[in-house]
């Protein structure tokens, strides 16, 4: 490997171990000099140890990225209200559904972002991942009718949109399937 590539790999792992640097002295909950400069070494172990790929695609977008923190933190908030108001009104006798959501995220990365995004909107749970055809199966709570699943369905495409600005990802046109989307 050429000195200037080797550079630019290391260049390109330093947010991965100021990440790891800022996990290790919240874990250790101290910023004394031990745990500032193990931490640094420890960081930089681990990314040279187990290198990961390259992530492809653009620059985060810092302000929406900052959007997308806002809403988990309502959605975390607001799925623990929705989910306790339906057991504790309906019981078992809530109306719930599986909610097939096609997506236009193209890449592992962003369609897992997307799931575990849509897992913390209040009262849905991604049941399964279907990388092939790109979509997600929701179970979604409270849904009593076709406008319910539309609403879910409007719901996981939103929070698609927020993820992919958030990290800077293009989404495809259309899905594959509507009229006049991009083959698989």
């Amino acid at each position: 490997m050429s000195r200037g590539r080797g550079a630019r790999r290391v260049v390109r792992q330093l947010p991965m171990v100021g990440w790891l640097w800022v996990l290790w002295i919240l874990l250790w909950g101290s910023l004394g000099p031990l745990v500032l400069v193990g931490g640094a070494l420890v960081a930089l172990v681990v990314v040279a140890a187990f290198p990961l790929p390259p992530v492809p695609g653009r620059v985060p977008r810092p302000w929406a990225t900052v959007r997308l923190l806002v809403r988990l933190l309502a959605d975390l908030v607001g799925s623990g209200a929705v989910v306790a108001w339906q057991a504790v009104r309906h019981g078992p006798r809530t109306a719930a559904a599986i909610v097939e959501v096609p997506l236009r995220a193209d890449s592992d990365l962003l369609i897992t972002a997307v799931a575990e995004v849509t897992t913390m909107a209040p009262g849905a749970l991604v049941m399964e991942i279907d990388r092939r055809r790109r979509r997600l199966y929701v179970h979604a709570l409270p849904v009593r009718d076709a406008h319910d699943v539309e609403a879910r369905r409007a719901e996981a495409r939103s929070v698609e949109r927020t993820v992919a600005r958030a990290m800077g990802q293009p989404l495809t046109e259309r899905h594959p399937d509507e009229p006049g989307g991009n083959p698989p």
